[in-house]
């Protein structure tokens, strides 16, 4: 069946309304350009989140976008708009090219690149010659090219490593030569030989197919730098989490997204069909209406210039869909494991505990992010969860996968405003000599830091009779202080940007255990048994 590649543009186009929305046009204004809304509009915060200037480069594309019923096709309006959000992003950096996205004085890596990429883009797309904004983009490409930040963020080195190549090619200069091959290295040092990006802890699925995406774009600009081999391990990685619905990722990855980013798989298809057939499984996906909803004011903008950039560069001759392999493949380097026998398709998080997710002759069963208690302490309740990223203890055998350990404590800090007004002291005072400093405690403290919680837990799945069968058995010192327990289809406990959207296959309702908790003495093991 072919392909309906107007089906990418159609689903961008669709949020087009609310970026303008997002975007102060009123040129008489002074933040004219401006795409944070709660800055201009509704003026709750104090800076303009550097991030929310993306938001020009699907525009851009959406003026060049000759679809049918594109209303914002060849609109001398959103030209404009466009050029403003350029303008804008140049006015409100810092005097060395830094923008600012949480706090002040923040040096955010990943604002800074989106936001470059997208100017660079744009400004090309719209034919602009202006020696002031290609001034600012120096500005902001040296201080990235200067910069490293804390964490390990594949698709924000790939994003780093783009931009200064756009920029190159743009002025004709090669200062950025060293620094292009230097973070290039930098970042093929961090591919796994199974082929995925490092995303902080590991490997994130959706992520990685921004970092595709980035990486395709720069071969596709840089031949030279003989990148088809990194791609291609990337590609084939990435094709093993494509569902069988059309639907990609989830909570199994180490950042709980539902990324999927189709531009690079038509831009490797060029010299590996297979890489083809991912996004034409993700186009099904689409039809049925099983992609993740990412319209929140921060992140709209990314998928939304990549399916435009799919759209563009779709390959219209393509391979024909390839068969589903059947048997189990297990990624030890990614704590990913992917099993197909007898119909069933289930993709486990070794490293989560046994997260997972379920398909039956194509169709979506059942997502599990493993148990969950709410625990009462002397100030507060905490949640003690089973999917945190940890060195489990893993056992498999020929009829069932097996993994055991201790529940961890969610991460659930939340803003106050004291801590609001002790972010901005020190970040205005000496905290912005130190960002790196300040972005790694707070990622200690939101995303890679674990604490033990006093719960163990062992989780079975195994296969009888064509079905799924799961047993969990979670142990305690005591219940006394346990006050529920259930089992979600879409819980996360680490802070990600880009993950907990809304997808379809969260419709699933939450089971709750409590009652059960209830009759159990110090002791004995809660136990639950499930037929999938």
């Amino acid at each position: 069946m072919p392909m309906d590649k107007d089906l990418f543009a159609r689903r961008a186009l669709d949020d087009v309304a609310k970026l303008l929305t997002l975007q102060d046009r009123n040129p008489h204004s002074s933040t004219y350009g401006c795409f944070d809304r709660n800055y201009w509009h509704f003026r709750t915060i104090d800076f303009p989140s550097g991030m929310a200037q993306e938001f020009v480069w699907p525009l851009a594309l959406a003026a060049a976008t000759d679809v049918p019923g594109n209303a914002y096709y060849d609109s001398a309006a959103v030209r404009d708009w466009v050029e403003a959000g350029i303008r804008f992003a140049a006015r409100a950096a810092r005097s060395d090219g830094w923008c600012d996205d949480y706090y002040p004085y923040e040096r955010a890596t990943g604002a800074a690149a989106f936001s470059l990429l997208a100017c660079l883009e744009s400004y090309r797309l719209l034919g602009l010659e202006d020696g002031d904004l290609v001034a600012f983009f120096e500005r902001r490409a040296d201080a990235l090219a200067a910069h490293r930040e804390s964490g390990t963020l594949s698709n924000h080195e790939a994003l780093v490593v783009l931009c200064l190549a756009k920029l190159a090619e743009l002025t004709g200069l090669e200062r950025w030569n060293g620094a292009i091959a230097r973070r290039l290295e930098r970042l093929l040092s961090w591919q796994s030989t199974e082929g995925w990006f490092r995303e902080y802890e590991g490997c994130d699925p959706g992520y990685l197919t921004l970092t595709i995406s980035l990486l395709a774009s720069l071969d596709a600009m840089s031949p030279e730098l003989d990148l088809h081999a990194s791609l291609t391990s990337a590609v084939r990685f990435a094709a093993e989490f494509i569902h069988p619905d059309g639907s990609y990722g989830g909570e199994y990855g180490c950042r709980n997204t539902y990324n999927f980013f189709p531009h690079g798989f038509e831009l490797v298809g060029r010299f590996l069909p297979e890489a083809l057939s991912v996004n034409d499984r993700f186009l099904e996906g689409l039809a049925n209406g099983l992609a993740p909803c990412y319209a929140d004011d921060h992140g709209i903008g990314h998928h939304t210039w990549s399916y435009l950039l799919a759209w563009r560069d779709f390959v219209e001759k393509r391979p024909g869909p390839p068969p589903r392999p059947e048997g189990r493949r297990v990624f030890p380097e990614a704590g990913l494991l992917i099993e197909r026998r007898e119909g069933l398709e289930i993709y486990v998080a070794l490293n989560k505990g046994g997260v997972f997710k379920l398909f039956r002759d194509g169709v979506f069963v059942a997502s599990d992010t493993h148990l969950s208690l709410l625990v009462r302490g002397r100030s507060q309740v905490r949640n003690a969860v089973g999917h945190l990223i940890d060195s489990y203890k893993i056992a498999l055998t020929d009829e069932a996968i097996g993994v055991s350990g201790s529940l961890g404590w969610a991460k659930e800090e939340q803003m106050t405003t004291l801590k609001l007004i002790i972010l901005r002291v020190v970040m205005l005072s000496f905290g912005r000599f130190f960002p790196n400093l300040v972005r790694r405690l707070l990622q200690r403290l939101l995303i890679t830091g674990k604490r033990v919680a006093p719960f163990t837990f062992r989780r079975t799945l195994g296969w009888k009779g064509g079905s799924l069968q799961v047993r969990d058995e979670l142990a305690a010192r005591s219940w006394n202080e346990v006050e529920a327990a259930g089992i979600g289809g879409h819980q996360t406990s680490i802070y990600v940007v880009m993950s907990r959207p809304f997808q379809a296959g969260q419709l699933m309702p939450w089971q709750d255990l409590t009652q059960r908790l209830r009759r159990l003495d110090d002791g004995e093991q809660l136990i639950v048994e499930r037929r999938l």
